[in-house]
């Protein structure tokens, strides 16, 4: 007898089942397995709908954090640019920089961005965490197998040396330390590193530096490192070789070292910042400046590459000065009344001359003011590499000869 389905009233007459009974048993199965099946498909529908948007929500707030860590990041490396000791002091607050020697001179060694000249000054700090992200950072460059020029081509090329003497002096004897590690018996001592590479340094200023007349000659650079090796003389065949790769080729300045005026790889007397005093409404803006060449270039930013205002310090004295708005000034002056020859730039770009009669600038301390005035006052005549190559070479020639 035909079976009727419940549902014939939409279908009409249902077809004769032609099959074995024991088939439509099987089939009632297979239809039941198949209603389960649908039905635990909805309910994972059902819970799939449920979790997507606490899986999204999870992922936008990863998303959102990463985009919060790499503002942070970028904030802490323009921190630095400006001010190298607080946008490190960010970064290790904001877990984005371990206070470890090695992270930190990881950091400013394989960081991209990073202002050079900010790089100098923090590495030339004489505190003694300083002092080991110093020797981490030296610790990063390779110089196995390289001569000594090509050894500070690189070196002097990851920072700026910095203007102070203490810190050329720390920079330089971690760099002759490193360079002796890695090239053992080279020299003597890494006395004579220091010696033969500040020589290098003032080799390098003389020979291309347009304002320097009498160009020193191979003999006169030999002859000027004589007995520099612990008393004995170095090779000849040596210091002909570098004396070649410094003619041949100058040192390059980093290209944010704000300085490029000088045309020479000589490094300033000093360089900070200093409040001055200016504009038609007086008023004291923070500018950062640098001494060299006898003038006086004054920045917006570390990182600008032109000055906005240039003093000469031909014919001018620099004297500490009272001042009722502000603590710690300095006064650079005409001692015969007349203005300052010096130049500044424009809100435009255009380039007009100065008529100050004096410039007032504030220091953040006695101690730098009074530093200050006195890397002025000697600006014209003197020179930090000379002083420490001469200190050297006494302590050298004191100790074969005792």
């Amino acid at each position: 007898m035909a079976i009727r389905r419940r549902d014939s009233f939409l279908w009409g007459r249902a077809p004769v089942d032609l099959h074995h009974p024991g088939d439509s048993r099987q089939g009632g199965i297979i239809r039941t397995h198949t209603f389960e099946l649908l039905d635990d498909i909805q309910n994972l529908r059902l819970e799939i709908n449920r979790v997507t948007p606490e899986i999204h929500g999870s992922e936008t707030k990863e998303q959102n954090k990463n985009v919060v860590r790499k503002r942070r990041f970028l904030r802490g490396k323009k921190k630095f640019n400006m001010d190298p000791k607080k946008g490190v002091h960010y970064l290790v607050e904001n877990n984005l920089l371990e206070w470890r020697a090695e992270s930190v001179a990881e950091f400013l060694y394989k960081e991209e961005g990073l202002n050079k000249t900010a790089i100098g000054n923090f590495l030339g700090e004489r505190e003694e965490m300083h002092l080991q992200i110093l020797k981490a950072f030296v610790g990063l460059h390779e110089f196995s197998d390289l001569n000594l020029v090509q050894a500070l081509r690189q070196f002097l090329w990851s920072f700026r040396l910095p203007g102070e003497a203490q810190k050329i002096d720390r920079m330089m004897e971690a760099f002759a330390t490193r360079y002796c590690d890695c090239n053992p018996g080279v020299f003597q001592s890494t006395d004579t590193c220091y010696i033969l590479s500040f020589a290098i340094i003032m080799l390098n200023t003389s020979l291309h530096n347009p304002n320097v007349k009498d160009k020193p000659s191979l003999q006169r650079f030999v002859s000027m490192n004589r007995g520099i090796n612990h008393g004995e003389d170095l090779s000849t065949e040596l210091l002909t070789k570098l004396y070649a790769s410094i003619r041949s080729e100058p040192f390059k300045i980093p290209e944010d070292d704000g300085n490029d005026l000088t045309l020479t790889f000589f490094n300033p007397d000093r360089e900070g910042w200093l409040l001055k005093l200016g504009g038609q409404v007086k008023t004291w803006k923070r500018r950062w400046f640098i001494l060299t060449d006898s003038c006086l270039y004054y920045f917006k930013y570390t990182t600008d590459k032109d000055p906005i205002g240039i003093i000469p310090l031909e014919d001018l004295c620099v004297r500490e000065l009272q001042d009722s708005s502000k603590p710690y000034c300095l006064e650079l002056y005409n001692p015969k009344g007349q203005k300052i020859k010096a130049c500044k730039t424009e809100n435009k770009g255009r380039v007009v001359q100065g008529k100050h009669q004096s410039y007032k600038l504030s220091a953040a301390s006695e101690e730098e003011r009074d530093n200050w005035i006195g890397a002025i006052s000697a600006s014209v005549t003197k020179n930090p590499f000379c002083d420490l190559l001469s200190l050297r070479k006494r302590k050298v020639i004191g100790h074969t000869s005792s």
